[in-house]
């Protein structure tokens, strides 16, 4: 077999497995873990996160993503918890401890101590009869049939599965909250995420001018007012109602199919019904119609007041591209 040909091959192979390894957490989705999820919600405390070696690193992001979606959580690693972490556990906490095993020896040293507290302790481990499993109040069993790994070593299946356990877990909590994307938004302010769940138009379109011309202006009053704009096109108003819209190019386009300029008034150019938007409109909701009408620039309406103009360039500049 050719190098690339067993690349891939194995490639290929490592995916089935891991995929088999999500699959098969079906079958551990049972009465337990409804009773995590419900004890969770109902406390009063954070989710105490802890693990060690590949544990510890799916830790921190069951960790992470249950403080993204509404449940306040930590992460403390098993190996500096007998250091001093121990103090980072309250009353109303709720412990999970992450292990495929369940019976490292950092772990067995640990869950004494975490009993002493009296905090709700719950075991993600891939082995049942395990020293975690067997001391903890509830069990989530993330067992897997073989790692990825040729040599059936390197947590692989094991880590994705814990994983996928720990974003089961979270999306029951997120679902039970009540979490929407406006909440969402709020733990997310910055990026490009964040902008697309909370950035309106009117948080933009200020920093633009509002180019607009008459329906009887001539086509060098229009020039100018596109030129100096810098927006690449300009609304076509008549008494305040926007009736029209000229783009850069539509002067293109004019210059192709004429040869005498000076009649030319703006009405004769313009394109009638144009696009527009509410200033209150989300931003990414003005990309979608900027993308599937093949446009630029949008006018922004207040009602049915013509109040000024987005471009697509505002939203690269926001990072909503």
């Amino acid at each position: 077999m050719k190098k690339q040909d067993k690349i891939k091959t194995l490639a290929l192979k490592t995916l089935e497995i891991e995929s088999a390894s999500i699959a098969g957490l079906k079958n551990f989705i049972d009465d337990q873990f409804a009773e995590c999820v419900n004890q969770i919600y109902a406390s009063k405390g954070r989710v105490v996160v802890t693990g060690i070696g590949k544990s510890a690193i799916i830790g921190q992001k069951i960790v992470a993503t249950l403080n993204s979606t509404g449940t306040p959580s930590i992460f403390m690693h098993a190996a500096d918890a007998i250091h001093g972490d121990l103090g980072n556990i309250q009353q109303n906490d709720i412990i999970l401890c992450i292990s495929k095993s369940g019976d490292t020896s950092e772990i067995k040293v640990l869950i004494p101590l975490l009993k002493n507290w009296g905090n709700k302790l719950i075991g993600m481990t891939g082995n049942v009869a395990s020293y975690l499993a067997r001391h903890s109040d509830i069990v989530l069993n993330t067992t897997v049939e073989q790692e990825a790994c040729p040599n059936n070593l390197a947590p692989t299946s094991s880590t994705v599965a814990q994983m996928a356990m720990g974003d089961a877990l979270a999306v029951c909590l997120l679902d039970l909250r009540g979490f929407s994307p406006k909440d969402f938004a709020k733990y997310h302010p910055g990026g490009s995420l964040g902008k697309k769940l909370y950035l309106k138009v009117k948080d933009i379109y200020p920093g633009n001018a509002a180019p607009s011309v008459g329906p009887d202006d001539d086509i060098k009053k229009v020039i100018v007012e596109i030129s100096s704009k810098r927006l690449g096109a300009a609304a076509v108003l008549e008494k305040d109602k926007i009736i029209g819209v000229i783009t850069d190019g539509d002067l293109r386009r004019m210059l192709l199919n004429s040869n005498k300029f000076e009649s030319i008034k703006a009405r004769m150019i313009m394109s009638e019904n144009p696009k527009t938007i509410d200033k209150d409109a989300m931003a990414a909701d003005a990309l979608n119609v900027m993308n599937e009408n093949n446009i630029s620039q949008l006018l922004v309406k207040d009602k049915e007041k013509y109040v000024g103009m987005i471009h697509i360039h505002d939203l690269i500049r926001e990072g909503i591209i």
